[in-house]
């Protein structure tokens, strides 16, 4: 396949187009739209940037024009980026260059799951912040519809808690999840794979070597995947350069009057919490912001947007979709895994870092831009009798919410390019 090319544009703002995407099992609505942000950011990947304009021409290229180059994860992991704490790594699990390139393999390898179709990337795209921008919850296999949104796996290494819910507390046990759902990777077992690894002629070895003699199993399969995933960290943001490396040019008045509010007036630093040393961005603890508590009990949108063709949006009633669309699954949030009450529609803060990239926001993807974002918090959220009580109307005016976008656009992180170019230098998993 030979690469298709196009002019584009180039911008620094953030710009979203409505879609809809009906699957083979169901619907997903699109996220708004793509973070325009340079393509060294992106990298030789899909940009997308301006599709809404009816002058857009692509710059996207095939799988095999994109251009890879190994990183030294190792090297970022001994030695994370300004901003962040040492990476915690399991004494059962020390992370070694043999493990971390057996984990990147197996992350991008399609041959995981069932059909051959879906790798672990495939939700996790890291040309679009190791998440997936173009969908407000995520698709799996054949087009089955996954009732949340695909969270990043930046900095993952620092949580004690994964997934919206809390489920899972180890990144050696959550790879397997998303293995074996059904509507995900649907694999029917996890004998299954491990036997499939097994055959396979390119992994001859790979375990073994990485493990001490120990093939493809249960243990080593999550062991692996978890120090690649432990090796995607990212910081020395321009707020990091300003706030721990006295860089006052790093960022503009704008972000820093936005910090002084996020810590201030806004309060976001309860939930999303950073210190004179450091910012994790998250008190990886579960809230009640209003939107869980209103797709169980509010009733939905009155249309969907349709985008037909760049720039050509049309309306569609809901009865419309729903006559022929899957209803949209029950989420209690952290109340499935603990079943405390208390814990109905409650979800995990994420980390703000790199928040820029990774559109569309919150557990269902309802929001498109951080100025969404912003404005629902200024209004308090959505009242409901389990609302956090740290979640209140907070009385920013339009310039102040303004200036809390332009602090949350300055945490991408300054290796952006460097992941994702490591990931383009990974096979996909070709079946012959």
């Amino acid at each position: 396949m030979a690469p298709v090319q196009g002019k584009g544009k180039k911008t620094g703002r953030v710009r979203f187009v409505p879609c809809l995407l009906v699957s083979t099992l169901g619907i997903g609505v699109c996220a708004a739209g793509l973070p325009a942000v340079p393509d060294a950011v992106h990298g030789p990947g899909d940009v997308k940037t301006g599709y809404e304009s009816a002058d857009y021409e692509t710059r996207s290229v095939s799988l095999q024009s994109r251009k890879g180059l190994p990183a030294d994860l190792m090297r970022l992991l001994k030695s994370p980026p300004r901003g962040l704490p040492a990476v915690p790594v399991p004494r059962d699990n020390p992370v070694t260059g043999p493990k971390i390139q057996l984990g990147r393999k197996l992350y991008y390898d399609r041959r995981l799951s069932f059909n051959e179709t879906m790798s672990c990337a495939m939700c996790h795209i890291p040309e679009q912040g190791f998440t997936n921008n173009e969908l407000k919850t995520a698709v799996g296999i054949e087009g089955r519809t996954v009732r949340r949104n695909a969270p990043t796996i930046y900095n993952v290494a620092y949580f004690s808690n994964l997934f919206h819910d809390g489920r899972e507390t180890r990144l050696e046990h959550q790879v397997w999840q998303p293995m074996l759902a059904p509507n995900e990777m649907a694999n029917p077992s996890i004998g299954y794979v491990i036997e499939k690894l097994g055959r396979l002629p390119d992994y001859k070895g790979l375990f073994e070597a990485a493990f001490d003699g120990r093939g493809p199993g249960i243990e080593t399969v999550g062991m692996a995947i978890a120090s690649y995933e432990r090796t995607i960290i990212s910081g020395n943001s321009p707020f990091d350069r300003w706030r721990f490396g006295g860089d006052e040019k790093a960022i503009g008045e704008a972000a820093k009057r936005g910090f002084r509010l996020f810590t201030g007036k806004a309060n976001c630093v309860v939930c999303h919490t950073a210190d004179d040393r450091q910012a994790l961005l998250t008190d990886d603890a579960f809230h009640n912001t209003g939107l869980g508590w209103e797709d169980s009990v509010g009733g939905g949108p009155a249309e969907y947007p349709v985008q037909l063709a760049p720039g050509v949006v049309v309306r569609v009633p809901s009865a419309t979709v729903e006559s022929f669309g899957e209803p949209p699954p029950s989420d209690l949030g952290r109340y499935e895994v603990t079943q405390n009450p208390a814990d109905r529609w409650r979800y995990k803060t994420p980390s703000l870092r790199n928040v820029a990239l990774t559109s569309p926001y919150m557990h269902n993807g309802v929001f498109g831009s951080l100025r969404d974002v912003v404005e629902f918090y200024n209004k308090g959220g959505i009242p409901n009798p389990l609302l956090d009580p740290e979640i209140r109307p907070l009385g920013l005016t339009r310039g102040e919410m303004g200036d809390i976008v332009s602090f949350l656009e300055s945490l991408t992180g300054d290796n952006i390019e460097t992941l994702v170019r490591d990931a383009f230098a990974a096979p996909v998993g070709d079946r012959h």
